[in-house]
């Protein structure tokens, strides 16, 4: 029996006893908790985003038809909904909690460098959110789940073939953000400058 006739049965439990559902849940809380602190920058709303996923994912769970996509493809559209409707219903501007920066900051030999990493993050970031929101969903997926492009392309819905052109428009797109947004730093701290 491979691992996905496991999880299908494991699945087709759930829809009748709470703790198979419960066994799901510990397969895919850390994947889901992950994309949703990556989309959102804060540990509280990504913990209570995962919480609302699973909510809803139990809730709905009689419904839930295996179309030969693992389950977490479903779990991931719910979790995206639901950061979708949180990013609508707070400004975009990213939180950032003291005690994460502490923590990142552990293990590093000096404060200009823990800065510097964290300017060049927050630029990194600053960038990425200006992507469309597929592209973002896209990058997140690839690197911060290490899922590959078959997996990406069920859980968004779009063939293999598709996510590859995707990503590499997307790497493209981004790089020519980034220098063009340098440039235009460098140009304004020349300014500035003179």
């Amino acid at each position: 029996m491979t691992m996905a006739e496991d999880e299908a049965a494991l699945v087709a439990r759930a829809k009748e006893d709470p703790e198979a559902f419960g066994k799901l849940y510990e397969l895919h809380v850390e994947r889901i908790y992950n994309y949703a602190y990556y989309r959102t920058g804060n540990v509280h709303d990504a913990e209570d985003l995962t919480s609302r996923t699973f909510y809803r994912a139990l809730r709905s769970i009689d419904r839930y038809q295996d179309q030969g996509v693992p389950f977490s493809a479903w779990l991931y559209r719910i979790a995206h909904n639901l950061v979708a409707n949180w990013h609508r219903d707070r400004s975009r501007r990213k939180v950032v909690i003291l005690d994460e920066l502490i923590a990142a900051s552990e293990g590093h030999a000096n404060p200009e460098s823990i800065a510097e990493l964290n300017a060049d993050g927050r630029f990194l970031y600053e960038m990425i959110r200006r992507l469309q929101p597929d592209r973002q969903q896209l990058l997140l997926l690839k690197f911060s789940e290490g899922l590959s492009n078959a997996e990406i392309g069920q859980i968004m819905g779009r063939s293999e073939g598709a996510i590859k052109s995707l990503y590499h428009r997307t790497l493209i797109t981004l790089r020519n953000e980034i220098l063009r947004e340098r440039n235009k730093r460098v140009t304004q701290q020349d300014a500035e400058d003179a």
